[in-house]
């Protein structure tokens, strides 16, 4: 009787995280962090020469559900992510960006994209993240 109800639950929390499931829309290869890549290229920040692809890092911030998108009438969520670019010189050019996504699609509008400049640490000393 035991098993029957320990089985009967699990079902239970597969099927209900899996409907809950939001887009897998972040890393470094990503839709959003390659966007963000290209803003930073076009605005002179850094080029593709400079950047070690193979050290940058993608993490996500948050991802909430914000309605339905009006063409697919799919679930759509805001999602923002940390992406640091490390450059070959070790210099690390850190931004956050926010955009839009479905779970068919990452790119469900542009890409919002913010350059992180300073960190402050809760005992007020500061870090600079990137060199510009």
């Amino acid at each position: 009787m035991k098993l029957w109800k320990f089985g009967l639950i699990s079902l239970f929390l597969a099927s209900s995280s899996a409907l809950a499931k939001e887009p897998d829309c972040y890393g470094p290869e990503r839709w959003a962090a390659s966007m963000a890549f290209a803003t930073l290229k076009n605005q002179g920040i850094t080029d593709n020469d400079k950047v070690d692809f193979s050290k940058t890092q993608a993490v996500k911030l948050a991802s909430e559900k914000i309605g339905k998108d009006k063409d697919y009438h799919a679930d759509l969520y805001r999602q923002v992510q940390n992406v640091k670019f490390t450059e070959k010189s070790g210099n690390v050019i850190e931004v956050i960006t926010i955009n839009d996504a479905t779970k068919s699609e990452c790119s469900m509008g542009s890409v919002e994209v913010y350059v992180v400049s300073k960190h402050i640490n809760s005992d007020h000393s500061t870090e600079t993240s990137t060199s510009k």
